[in-house]
């Protein structure tokens, strides 16, 4: 269901147009989509996000105008929750374990540039470590770390690097409260150990 037909009152000159993806969940009932669901979802100031839902989950997918992509995205975790419906962000559709492929497309080089990155054979080397799947002969990145490093060496652009580290802190933010939501003696044991 498309929602993309009000303007939100508090944009402002300096704003830009970001686009993302939410992943919700409705803690007490199915996801369904209703009228209400819709009407909540609007008035509380999703009307820039087309809904649908996707593998049981409702998926909101926005075009919103804010100063910083860190803005836009949690002035709609906000009003995700303010349609009272009993809704938890589960994650930024925005997934931070890349392949070496994934790391060539998202900024647009070949795969073999990437290899030579990772191996030292081009570029100022001190390429980030992959972060799982080390002995299972496909590894993957963390997008944040390899991003920072492509940003430190002048190789994407500030914005993107800062973007990448924006969405990972919100999706481990969410995380760590659904983990808290879902087990809290759980989580308090393992805070307690760690400490």
């Amino acid at each position: 269901m498309n929602m993309k037909n009000k303007n939100h009152e508090n944009r402002n000159d300096c704003a830009r147009e970001h686009e993302f993806a939410l992943i919700v969940s409705r803690q007490d009932a199915p996801n369904e989509l209703t009228e209400e669901v819709e009407a909540a979802l609007f008035e509380a100031g999703c009307d820039d996000a087309t809904l649908s839902i996707q593998r049981g989950l409702f998926y909101l997918e926005f075009s919103r105008q804010a100063p910083s992509l860190q803005d836009a995205i949690l002035s709609a975790i906000a009003a995700v929750r303010k349609a009272g419906l009993g809704l938890m962000v589960w994650r930024v559709d925005e997934c931070d374990l890349v392949t070496p492929s994934e790391i060539a497309r998202r900024i647009d080089r070949s795969r073999q540039l990437i290899h030579q990155y990772m191996t030292g054979q081009r570029g100022p080397g001190k390429f980030p470590p992959p972060v799982c799947h080390l002995t299972e002969g496909s590894p993957l990145w963390a997008w944040c770390a390899v991003s920072h490093w492509l940003v430190t060496n002048d190789l994407l652009r500030p914005e993107e690097g800062w973007n990448a580290q924006v969405v990972a802190a919100i999706n481990n933010w969410l995380e760590s409260a659904i983990q808290k939501a879902q087990n809290p003696k759980l989580v308090k044991e393992i805070a307690g150990s760690l400490r």
